[in-house]
């Protein structure tokens, strides 16, 4: 990879600053606490040749300080046969202050215990890993439904403040994605503008020394638009809300559907679709789902991407393909009272993963986005997870007797191939 930002040491006490009691209870309070981090410049790097992650930064923990208990792990009921994830993290370099124990127990009957976002500890050990292994940075995930309350906006706002920390300390990079699902129509513009006037004003976002930029200007993702799901809102807020945000000067990527350009299947019938596409500075299809194994992989995607890039070179826009080493949703689907097989689309040692970058790779792509670092609600996670995992009613996914770090290890590897010469088979590396 190419070098990174180095920072100094006097960006090491950031942990200690950041440590908050609640989340905010009003709006006034929540607004108080976007501010700037000690750690800044006006160095700018581009994302270009970078491979990074999606950080969702969405679990909270009971007695994580936060004062919401359980988020995203399966609530405020959560515990054996009703939690909403199927990859259990490894918590073997927690500190004692960030493990949270839970009432699963492991086989030996010891208490299993998971991890906060609100924790900045975590978050920054999150970081470090991604300068042991060589990965890039992150895209953090900013859901707009969160930004509607006082108490979820600060939870978020604390996070992404981990995020910038960790960031800052380790030499990695970051940008703000917005997440528009679930999101009402008459809400998208006026709530997403303010939110990054907010963050741009008053938390001097970009002056953080690892933003990502591209073509020399600051990067925002929208994600969500032209997805065919019965979302409550259209393209046209989406249009509107692109042309503020370049408007502002920003560099801006839009996560959509996987059959954009046939305008069928996951994403709307409407052709405008590729009008506004026209106006990004680069796209991302989502592709999680979309194929189960390595073999269907080398099989279908070299002509999808072929075609998706051959559209944004004559359109003069980026493209960045998505790629993910797995997937398993059967106790998230449980709880939405669906039925679905544990492991759905197996990992295959990493071999899954590797064969999605090797074709992004031929295919002439010049930056991956990896789905996700800590989406263990959908186990496409990338962190170290745990070969042992609690017992009893719900189930859940390992990495196979591999070692914990194995994708961090290996998307590491995948940001080598990526900066390297073009030619040849590209191999998935032994370690």
């Amino acid at each position: 990879m190419k070098a990174i930002i180095r920072i100094t040491a006097t960006c090491l006490p950031l942990l200690a600053s950041v440590a908050r009691a609640e989340v905010a209870k009003t709006w006034e309070e929540a607004h108080a606490r976007v501010t700037p981090i000690a750690s800044q410049s006006p160095a700018k790097r581009e994302l270009k040749g970078l491979v990074v992650a999606g950080y969702q930064g969405w679990f909270g923990a009971e007695g994580d300080g936060s004062g919401l208990g359980w988020k995203h792990y399966g609530g405020k009921n959560l515990g054996p046969g009703k939690c909403g994830f199927d990859l259990w993290p490894d918590m073997g370099e927690m500190g004692e202050d960030e493990r949270y124990p839970t009432p699963f127990r492991h086989r030996d009957g010891t208490v299993a215990t998971l991890f906060s976002s609100y924790n900045a500890k975590t978050v920054d050990r999150h970081f470090k890993w991604m300068a042991d292994y060589g990965i890039d940075g992150v895209m953090l995930q900013r859901f707009g439904v969160t930004l509607k309350s006082p108490q979820t906006y600060d939870f978020g706002t604390t996070v992404m403040r981990n995020v910038r920390n960790g960031a800052a300390n380790h030499g990695r990079n970051w940008s703000m994605m917005y997440d528009l699902s679930g999101m009402k129509a008459e809400d998208v513009v006026p709530v997403i503008t303010a939110d990054w006037k907010r963050l741009v004003d008053s938390g001097k976002i970009l002056r953080d020394s690892g933003y990502l930029h591209h073509g020399g200007k600051p990067l925002v993702t929208v994600w969500g638009v032209g997805f065919n799901d019965k979302r409550a809102y259209g393209l046209e807020e989406c249009s509107r809300l692109v042309d503020f945000l370049k408007a502002e000067g920003n560099a801006v990527m839009l996560g959509i559907p996987y059959y954009w350009r046939d305008l069928n299947r996951d994403s709307v019938a409407d052709p405008a679709l590729l009008e506004l596409l026209g106006k990004a500075d680069i796209i991302s299809p989502w592709s999680i789902g979309r194929y189960n194994g390595s073999d269907a992989v080398a099989k279908n995607l070299p002509k999808r991407l072929s075609a998706d890039l051959a559209w944004a070179k004559e359109k003069q826009v980026g493209y960045i393909p998505v790629i993910f080493p797995g997937f398993s949703w059967r106790n998230l689907e449980k709880g939405r009272g669906r039925d679905a097989p544990l492991n759905a689309i197996p990992r295959e040692g990493g071999r899954f993963l590797w064969q999605q970058a090797v074709e992004a790779k031929k295919a002439g792509a010049e930056m991956i986005y990896v789905a996700m670092f800590d989406e263990v609600d959908e186990s496409t996670a990338i962190l170290k997870a745990s070969n042992n995992p609690p017992t009893g009613e719900s189930s859940f996914v390992t990495y196979d007797g591999l070692p914990p770090d194995h994708y961090l290890w290996l998307t590491g590897e995948i940001g080598k191939m990526l900066s390297g010469p073009a030619g040849g088979e590209y191999p998935m590396p032994e370690r």
